[in-house]
């Protein structure tokens, strides 16, 4: 098991990393969850794969890797790697291994400057479909996976739509939760308008009452009536919105932020559960 943590300026759990964890001691964490692998989506011994990565972005696609290295698979991966300069490529020497050790891995690692390597033979500046083609010219047969900075994802589905690339096999995962939680809230308020009828979630401590309607999530519903709830994702992913659920019913579509035990204790997660009847929360 191991965890990828970038610093962030001002980020209080990447920072406290950082500076205070050390050999030996114990985190209490969930388990791996999400969507976002491709073993979900096809079978790996039969598929062609184009790992398309940026900084800490690596992380996910580097676990896929590792698995179909691990376990001797005949997955093919190419994988593309973007980063500043060569001495910020993570994983470098594992990746090195890997595409010594396997032919059906091709790697491509694209640098914006040589940094202090000027004999750096790599590719340098941006992935453009120029070295994409060179590094697999066979990347329109193939199912792309995705992570990076925003921008990057962008820049990436952009490229991806010049050169003709099918989407309907293009998968992509942000890191960002501020972005996650924000393309919801805008996606919400649009619809907002269009709520004409739903249930009534009581929230017992507060004495708050909110009206869902049927196409809006109950965290959603809270944020529109000016209720500040905890919350992250927003995707059904961290569990910082987890809530005990007094009475009711609701459609819960969660990505992995709530344990099976917790669901049978009445836990729900407001961020992806839409009422089914009226609902009381503690909280």
């Amino acid at each position: 098991m191991s965890i990828t943590v970038k610093r962030v300026p001002g980020g209080p759990v990447s920072n406290w990393l950082h500076d205070h964890l050390k050999a030996g001691d114990t985190l209490r964490v969930l388990g791996p969850a999400g969507a976002f692998s491709c073993f979900l989506h096809s079978a790996p011994a039969q598929q062609k794969y184009l790992f398309l990565s940026a900084g800490s972005g690596i992380t996910p696609l580097m676990s896929m890797a590792r698995a179909a290295h691990d376990l001797a698979l005949e997955a093919d991966i190419a994988f593309v790697h973007s980063a500043r300069t060569p001495a910020d490529i993570i994983f470098a020497r594992e990746l090195e291994l890997m595409a010594f050790n396997r032919s059906t891995f091709r790697l491509g690692l694209i640098c914006e400057r040589r940094g202090d390597l000027p004999a750096w033979a790599g590719f340098n500046g941006f992935l453009n479909l120029p070295a994409l083609r060179n590094i697999a010219p066979d990347f329109l047969e193939r199912k792309v996976f995705t992570c990076g900075p925003a921008p990057y994802m962008a820049a990436v589905r952009a490229l991806l739509a010049d050169g003709g690339y099918p989407m309907e096999n293009y998968h992509e995962e942000s890191f960002a939760f501020e972005s996650l939680s924000t393309q919801a809230e805008q996606g919400h308020d649009a619809g907002e308008a269009a709520q004409t009828a739903g249930f009534n979630v009581n929230f017992s401590r507060s004495g708050d009452n909110v009206a869902c309607g049927p196409d809006q999530t109950i965290l959603s519903a809270a944020r529109a009536a000016g209720m500040r709830l905890p919350a992250s994702c927003t995707q059904g992913l961290c569990g910082t919105c987890k809530t005990k659920m007094v009475s009711g019913q609701v459609d819960m579509r969660h990505a992995g932020g709530i344990r099976q035990r917790e669901i049978d204790q009445g836990f729900i997660l407001p961020c992806c559960s839409k009422p089914l009847s009226d609902v009381v929360l503690e909280r």
